[in-house]
């Protein structure tokens, strides 16, 4: 046992100094640990799997549309994140959105532009 000990000492002594000699303390960047955010710490029993798979809406202020950077709102009656200023609808599948762009649907707009060379003079 103190043969494994004496050896991951001198394991350790060993990768870190290979690593002081090619990284200088100085070139590395400077590293944060954040905590991730989670609405639900602890479940209880009674509560139903399908409560699990529903979207937790104080995610909206971590997820932004991958294409635009906007900030998304969410539909519930469609289970969907919205952006509206692309027109875009990004799915929920089991409470995971799924932000890939190939998978979003377009939103048709009910707006119709007006345009002065459109209209017609009666």
């Amino acid at each position: 046992m103190l043969a494994v000990r004496a050896w991951g000492r001198t394991y350790n002594t060993l990768v870190q100094r290979k690593l002081n000699a090619a990284c200088p303390t100085g070139a590395l960047p400077a590293v944060t640990l954040r905590p991730l955010h989670c609405s639900l710490v602890a479940r209880s029993p009674e509560q139903s799997l399908k409560d699990s798979k529903t979207f937790d809406p104080t995610l909206l202020q971590f997820l932004v549309c991958p294409l635009s950077r906007k900030s998304l709102r969410y539909e519930e009656s469609t289970n969907e994140l919205i952006n509206d200023e692309l027109g875009i609808a990004y799915p929920i599948v089991d409470g995971i959105p799924n932000m890939i762009p190939q998978d979003a649907r377009m939103i048709h707009k009910d707006r119709k532009p007006e345009s002065p060379d459109t209209e017609q003079t009666t």
